[in-house]
């Protein structure tokens, strides 16, 4: 189905008569159309109270023909959140190549809520560790394997190198081969916590010596399920690299379906200043996810729509997808390996 201005025109007037008929008078003042849904801007008559409109989320996914509707509040403007009718997959190669510049140690994570490319940089201030949230079928693991990728395209392995650890073997396993993983990928409890060790001696090296150089990237897949098995040494690695890691140039990039305080203590969590998260089950699951009250997490649509939240704010977007064929041919590429495929041009 195309979107056209008359298509828009028509649900945004059903959007205003939804609200009209229930006493919460808006004027929808423009849409944006971005990979995965489509936001209208509402400016609410002066008497409409925001939680009312929000209690009409189902009324007015009903007029609009869809499964259901995320509404918040954007300054002095609410914005109501549909699913397009068919969405369209943010390729992450093509994104990559289509940059002109990308700045040191940053993670290409997707396109915005306005259609442009969102990067995170590991190396600033408030950033340093990242934990990625979501249910199965989120998009979590793809969208790490997106970040992984997009940090060995523009960064060479003497700036920057990674640690894979991936329980169940089917997250990270097809970058295990990149020039940047100075380790085997650890998969059972003993090589797990055998790794954290090294990665803690290697802090504390690097702390007595005063270097952050190369950047350290350790991706961690199924934090939850690896804080049940690994018990206190894991435990306490990880908590050891999450409160220090940062000036020595280590940076964690952990993914998890259920942040809960049960299996992620809170002095862990607090480290993690900023959180992607993805589709969640339930209201108090997305707010125990973001941190924040009402942030709609729970009316994500899943297959990759996010929320990035950093101090309170939080930006959707839509991640970027890589195939396990393109890493493959990636690595081979990167590696000097007889290949087939050209899978991209690096950008600089």
């Amino acid at each position: 189905m195309a979107i056209t201005r008359q298509w828009l025109d028509q649900q945004a007037d059903a959007i205003e008569a939804v609200l009209g008929t229930h006493k919460a008078p808006a004027v929808v003042r423009g849409a944006i159309v971005s990979p995965r849904y489509i936001r209208y801007t509402l400016q609410p008559h002066p008497n409409t109270r925001v939680n009312k409109v929000a209690n009409l989320a189902e009324e007015i996914a009903l007029a609009l023909g869809c499964s259901q509707v995320r509404i918040v509040r954007n300054g002095a403007f609410i914005s109501v959140e549909s699913p397009r009718p068919k969405p369209t997959p943010v390729r992450l190669l093509p994104l990559c190549d289509s940059l002109a510049r990308v700045p040191g140690f940053s993670a290409v994570l997707g396109l915005d809520e306005n259609g442009e490319p969102l990067l995170l940089r590991l190396i600033a201030s408030d950033v340093v560790h990242v934990l990625v949230v979501g249910a199965t079928g989120s998009g979590k693991t793809a969208l790490a394997r997106a970040i992984l990728t997009s940090l060995a395209l523009f960064n060479q392995p003497d700036e920057l190198q990674m640690i894979l650890i991936d329980p169940k073997g089917r997250g990270f396993g097809a970058l295990a081969g990149l020039p940047h993983v100075v380790a085997p990928l650890a998969q059972d409890t003993a090589a797990v916590a055998a790794q954290l060790q090294q990665v803690v001696k290697e802090m504390e090296r690097r702390d007595h010596a005063r270097v952050s150089l190369p950047a350290l990237v350790v991706a961690v897949d199924e934090l939850a399920d690896l804080l049940q098995t690994g018990g206190k040494p894991v435990e306490q690695a990880l908590g050891r690299l999450a409160q220090r890691g940062r000036e020595s140039g280590i940076h964690l990039l952990a993914c998890t379906q259920k942040p809960s305080a049960s299996l992620i203590g809170s002095a862990m969590r607090a480290n993690f200043p900023v959180r992607l998260v993805g589709a969640v089950a339930s209201r108090d699951e997305a707010r125990y996810a973001t941190g924040i009250a009402d942030s709609g997490a729970d009316r994500l649509e899943g297959k990759g729509d996010f929320l990035l939240v950093s101090h309170g704010d939080t930006i959707r977007f839509q991640s970027a997808w890589v195939s396990e064929s393109e890493i493959t041919a990636l690595v081979a590429e990167m590696r000097g390996e007889p290949r087939e495929l050209t899978v991209y041009r690096r950008s600089r």
